[in-house]
């Protein structure tokens, strides 16, 4: 019997599952935030489905907002604790903001990163 281990890049989650109340697209593009606004913060994140394995510091993950399946890429950000739930088959974990794309980069970042236009976060 063997296991199926696949590093992610990207930790994409709702605001339901942890991203930032405080990070509003709308608010970055007139006051662009930066990542030294949040750098002695930790966030969580909670219930991801599957069981997910990440890069852990000093290599970054995407940081990226799931709003309604579209995808917003944010920045990136170190996972500095990782919880899996066997039972619910889920992820939970925290992670600490590094950087935090200027609303220009944003608006490339899926072209560059990404390309699938399923998930293209269009505004």
């Amino acid at each position: 019997m063997g296991s199926y281990i696949e590093m992610n890049d990207t930790l994409q989650i709702t605001r339901e599952q942890g991203f930032p109340k405080e990070l509003d697209y709308e608010k970055h593009k007139i006051t662009p935030y930066k990542a030294e606004d949040f750098k002695d913060r930790v966030f969580e994140f909670k219930d991801k489905p599957n069981i997910r394995i990440y890069h852990r510091p000093p290599v970054r993950n995407f940081l990226v907002e799931n709003i309604d399946g579209k995808w917003l890429y944010w920045g990136l950000a170190h996972i500095l604790e990782i919880h899996h739930d066997y039972i619910k088959n889920t992820t939970s974990g925290k992670y600490k903001i590094i950087y935090i794309n200027t609303p220009e980069e944003m608006r490339y970042a899926h072209n560059i990163v990404d390309k699938n236009e399923d998930t293209r976060y269009v505004k």
